[in-house]
């Protein structure tokens, strides 16, 4: 599943090619797994937009929306409009944001309208430069959804916590330290690799309960994950499955990793074989020299 970086690196590449472009028209297709706000809803709220910008909250990519295009309106509402505004044709800025969450396979890609329509394309939103927006979901465990705006994920973002804040969200939990990571209402955005990367980095197993970790260790971690994150961003994500970014390129941080999927394989820093434990259903590896 795309993690921060990854989500990062898609929001970021979005923004530079839509950001200013107006949707004209959307289609979604019948199959009603990928969304979380109805079909007809997400449409009527996207069409006759333009994309203010485009940004990452947590794991989710944000569409920004301003209306440019005056919806109708009843006789005694227009007007009433007609006494308030010299221009009826004026255009309102109503503010609207749509949310896109990749699940495990989507991706969400910015094409010409003559490229070939992939197999399991969701959603496709027509552009006024012409371009197409479109959603692709082979196992349809990403989410699409509206919202009037303020939309939050929840949890802390890893990129924006203060040291102290970060000590106080996991000390004396009873919990597994890489379990507490991945809590998305304590750390938004971080997931399995980043998690395995961070611990290492900061010499702490991954089933090592929270509440036995010291102050400087927490530290450590702190600046782990803040360093992971930006060299992974920096880097494009990690492409390990279907990640692409907004392009449909793919990003070099696997080539960078030092214990996630390298089961078996020497550490990079002493040479023990890297292993891997099964935590909460998720694979988590570490080196058990290097890691205490």
């Amino acid at each position: 599943m795309p993690e921060l970086p990854e989500v990062e690196t898609i929001a970021r590449g979005l923004d530079k090619r839509v950001a200013g472009d107006g949707i004209e028209s959307v289609w979604i297709g019948s199959r009603q797994q990928p969304l979380k706000s109805p079909a007809n809803v997400i449409a009527a709220t996207l069409e006759g937009t333009r994309i203010l910008r485009v940004h990452r909250a947590g794991k989710h990519i944000v569409f920004d929306l301003e209306r440019t295009r005056r919806k109708a309106a009843s006789p005694a509402a227009s007007r009433t409009h007609k006494r308030q505004h010299s221009d009826p044709d004026a255009p309102t800025a109503v503010t609207a944001q749509w949310i896109v969450h990749l699940g495990m396979t989507g991706r969400i890609v910015v094409c010409e309208p003559s490229a070939e329509i992939a197999k399991h394309t969701h959603l496709i939103a027509k552009l006024e430069s012409g371009s197409e927006l479109r959603f692709i979901d082979p196992r349809m465990f990403g989410k699409l959804s509206v919202h009037a705006g303020g939309f939050d994920p929840g949890g802390t973002e890893p990129l924006e916590v203060d040291e102290e804040r970060f000590v106080a969200l996991f000390r004396g939990r009873k919990t597994p330290i890489k379990s507490a990571l991945l809590n998305q209402k304590l750390l938004r955005g971080v997931g399995n690799i980043y998690a395995d990367e961070s611990l290492f980095r900061a010499g702490i197993r991954p089933r090592r309960r929270a509440a036995t970790i010291t102050r400087q260790q927490f530290v450590k971690l702190h600046k782990a994950v803040a360093e992971v994150l930006r060299e992974a961003i920096a880097q494009g994500g990690s492409s390990i499955s279907d990640y692409v970014d907004a392009d449909g390129a793919e990003g070099f941080f696997q080539l960078q990793h030092r214990v996630y999927g390298r089961e078996d394989e020497p550490c990079l820093v002493c040479g023990t074989s890297i292993q891997r434990v099964v935590l909460a259903g998720r694979s988590s590896h570490y080196c058990s020299k290097c890691q205490k």
